[in-house]
């Protein structure tokens, strides 16, 4: 993913009003990602921690879904798989992430997703899951990223439809 600016940040987000994505929590740390190894840019809102966000590239422009995490289970203990990236966390590493579907008519699409949101480091191997959090797979890695990223364009596509 290239480098985007806090203004195209805001700019990017499809599923709510102008003024939220004026309010959103943007990380204050954008120049400092590690761009060339994201497939897209999630982060969770530190202020509260039910909500996080996921832009990517789509097309020829950015795509950006404001997200709700559903609440934590208490003493899961169970391993669960994200649908982006399929890497594999127990506790609450993955969590069910809803969007608001575009179009106002209050309906939301979910998915299984990381929940710190750094997807692509797990695929990368620059972030540690630990023991059986990567199954061994016959896949490059860079077929591991050009799943990975038709999962998130799947999940861009139910929100936007």
């Amino acid at each position: 993913m290239r480098l985007v600016s806090e203004h195209e940040v805001r700019a990017s987000f499809v599923n709510c009003t102008k003024g939220e994505a004026r309010r959103l929590a943007i990380p204050r740390d954008l120049d400092a990602r590690p761009w060339d190894d994201l497939d897209f840019l999630g982060w969770q809102d530190l202020s509260s921690l039910g909500r996080a966000y996921l832009i990517a590239e789509h097309g020829d422009r950015l795509i950006g879904v404001a997200l709700r995490r559903a609440a934590p289970h208490a003493g899961h203990t169970r391993r669960s798989m994200c649908s982006l990236c399929l890497t594999t966390h127990t506790g609450d590493g993955v969590s069910l992430m809803t969007a608001r579907r575009t179009g106002g008519n209050g309906n939301s699409v979910g998915a299984y997703i990381c929940t710190d949101l750094a997807c692509s480091l797990y695929l990368r191997g620059k972030k540690d899951v630990g023991p059986g959090g990567r199954m061994p797979e016959s896949l490059t890695l860079e077929e591991k990223i050009d799943r990975t990223a038709a999962n998130v364009t799947e999940f861009l596509q139910k929100v936007i439809q």
